[in-house]
């Protein structure tokens, strides 16, 4: 991957080397941290002192902040050339001050050529089903994806700003990958939680990790000026084919079918709100803008991988 196709100006030659920040560093940022080509420095905010010493074992060169903590956040200014952001927003209200709190910090001593933030495609809300592309009118019912649609904003505008940075956004589903801590449907199927019955079902949609990370890094050098991006595979599943594929490849109990009515009694509020939205995501743009090919391209291939 070129690295050295736009000047870095005057600044001293100890930093002419492309210098890559994660915000976020961890499971898929550190996958995307291994795809990046050696010759870059590649660096990762972190708030938790004991990951220090992982991050740089893995040839990541850590720096201690705090999202929360506007002061800690300086050291960040004129520091990278690109920013890989994945940090997710606080747990409550609606807005992301953390996203916000990193790009002014980010602007207080020049920009980054691209920042690449990675949001969620639950911005969408219920689409009943519906294929989605990156058109689509934002209808977030959750505060959990308002948060995302306030960073979303933040994100946008300062692309808008200044010209020189080029931001992209990667709307992204569930994440799966066997090797991933809580990645494969497994647990769950042990724990004979219930799906939907067949006519109350929602389409439900999935990314492996490790595409996830490639499509994160390619979006660094290739995403385009205030860009969105959905990351998916090519599966279009409802979620309870889903876990029935993956009990039938563990040699498990497909899960019971409930009608709705039944599951808001015995399922939590946070999986009910994702049993309450529908859509197919249209992958077209991340795959001729990026050019990113699937090496996962269906929920199958991905689990299967580890088989």
């Amino acid at each position: 991957m070129p690295s050295n196709q736009t000047p870095l100006g005057a600044l001293p030659a100890r930093f002419r080397r492309e210098r890559v920040l994660i915000v976020g560093c961890g499971d898929v940022g550190q996958r995307a941290a291994r795809q990046l080509p050696r010759a870059l420095r590649v660096l990762a905010l972190t708030s938790s002192p004991e990951r220090v010493p992982a991050l740089r074992a893995q040839g990541v060169t850590p720096l201690c902040g705090n999202l929360d903590q506007r002061s800690t956040l300086q050291r960040l200014a004129g520091l990278a050339t690109r920013v890989l952001h994945l940090a997710p927003p606080p747990g409550e209200g609606r807005d992301d001050p953390r996203t916000r709190n990193l790009l002014r910090a980010l602007q207080l001593r020049g920009t980054p050529r691209a920042l690449v933030y990675g949001s969620t495609s639950g911005v969408y809300g219920d689409c009943q089903g519906a294929v989605v592309d990156e058109t689509q009118a934002l209808a977030a019912t959750t505060p959990r994806a308002q948060r995302r649609v306030d960073a979303e904003a933040a994100v946008r505008l300062l692309g808008r700003r200044q010209s020189r940075v080029r931001s992209s956004i990667l709307r992204i589903p569930g994440i799966y990958a066997p090797d991933r801590e809580g990645g494969t449907p497994e647990a769950r199927l042990r724990k004979g939680t219930p799906v939907l019955e067949r006519g109350d079902d929602v389409y439900t949609n999935h990314i492996h990790a490790d595409d996830l990370a490639r499509a994160c890094v390619l979006a660094l050098w290739r995403g385009q000026p205030q860009r969105i991006y959905n990351v998916n595979d090519d599966s279009a599943l409802q979620m309870g084919d889903y876990f029935d594929f993956a009990a039938d490849l563990y040699g498990l109990p497909r899960p019971p079918r409930v009608p709705r009515s039944a599951a808001q009694g015995q399922l939590s509020l946070m999986l009910l709100s994702f049993m309450s939205e529908s859509r197919r995501l249209d992958n077209t743009r991340m795959k001729t803008e990026l050019r990113l090919r699937l090496h996962y391209p269906t929920v199958e291939t991905g689990l299967l991988s580890n088989k």
